[in-house]
């Protein structure tokens, strides 16, 4: 019985120290790396106040929120503003809008920017290299109040110049800003010329680190440019593009409301309404903010979704995922 006694004994003791050990090491940790701790302090801040501090007031999506009662005290309703969203008309055609604009971007805008990273990148001039990326990455720097207004301008019914041009060509009258046709055609050209080039920022970063002896080698033994490209170039940026599909998933649902609200007239509207621009009209100018609430809660929900699955997916084919 001794014995047993001792032994535990010696097991507290042992325990205790090795705690002791413990809490001395992560002092020692945090002594010796205590700047840089210090320098995470305002990004923590920042993300606790203005990211997840406003979190708590999704919880209205779940109430019948009155301003004069508060959050707290809003009466409970449920998933009662989830059912109505479900169930209105408005549901189908905003998912449609929506999910039409998100693919043609990740279809035509995000192919692109790894192409003009590509194409940058082998340009061996560097005052020409340099002078393209200049131009094409001044367009970001643009409000889209901005790129509204140039549109609005170029396509002008009767005199604007690319109204004028391009109806000239076709033999036709069409008034682009108003036909519903042409609004997607023009959301994407405005997103291609806006962000393409700033896009490529991350890409020429991963072109950057690509192993130039691979290169040499390829060139012994024959291989042309676009045979260097296609087995060397794109492997090894892979895991950023990759990383790069997995974030813009998540953004699916989100098209930019800004972009949208103003482009947006009545005789295209039916093609214009997406989530984030119902959103700010049953929001803001019908008060109905708990509905509203909702509505951007279920985006946010379906945007985490498709992070995990597309992440899941890469990790699945072996591929880097972000987490």
């Amino acid at each position: 019985m001794a014995m047993l006694d001792t032994a535990i004994t010696a097991t507290e003791t042992l325990t205790v120290e090795k705690k002791s050990r413990r809490r001395r090491g992560v002092r020692v940790h945090f002594t010796q790396f205590k700047w840089l701790y210090l320098l995470l302090v305002p990004g923590i801040l920042y993300f606790a106040v203005f990211r997840y501090w406003p979190m708590y007031g999704a919880v209205i999506a779940f109430k019948d929120y009155v301003p004069f009662l508060g959050i707290s005290d809003s009466p409970w309703v449920g998933f009662q503003h989830f059912e109505d969203f479900f169930s209105s008309p408005d549901f189908p055609r905003l998912l449609a809008n929506t999910l039409i604009l998100a693919l043609l971007s990740l279809l035509i805008a995000f192919p692109l920017t790894i192409i003009v990273a590509l194409l940058l990148n082998e340009m061996r001039l560097m005052i020409l290299k340099r002078t393209v990326q200049t131009l094409i990455y001044i367009p970001h720097f643009l409000s889209w109040t901005v790129v509204a207004s140039l549109t609005y301008l170029l396509f002008a019914l009767d005199v604007g110049p690319l109204f004028q041009l391009i109806n000239g060509i076709l033999g036709t009258d069409v008034n682009f800003l108003a036909d519903p046709a042409w609004f997607r055609p023009i959301i994407v050209l405005q997103d291609i010329w806006k962000n393409t080039g700033w896009g490529t920022i991350i890409f020429l970063a991963a072109l950057a680190g690509v192993d130039q002896a691979q290169y040499e080698a390829a060139i012994i033994d024959g291989a042309g440019r676009f045979q260097r490209v296609w087995h060397i170039t794109l492997p090894s940026i892979m895991p950023t593009v990759i990383v790069m599909l997995v974030l813009q998933m998540g953004q699916v649902l989100n098209t930019g409301f800004e972009q949208i609200y103003l482009m947006t007239n009545s005789l295209n509207r039916s093609v214009a309404d997406v989530f984030d621009t119902y959103v700010y009209f049953m929001g803001i100018t019908q008060g109905s903010y708990s509905y509203s609430t909702a509505v951007g809660l279920f985006k946010a929900v379906v945007g985490v979704v498709l992070i995990f699955g597309a992440n899941w997916l890469a990790r699945r084919f072996n591929q880097t995922g972000i987490f």
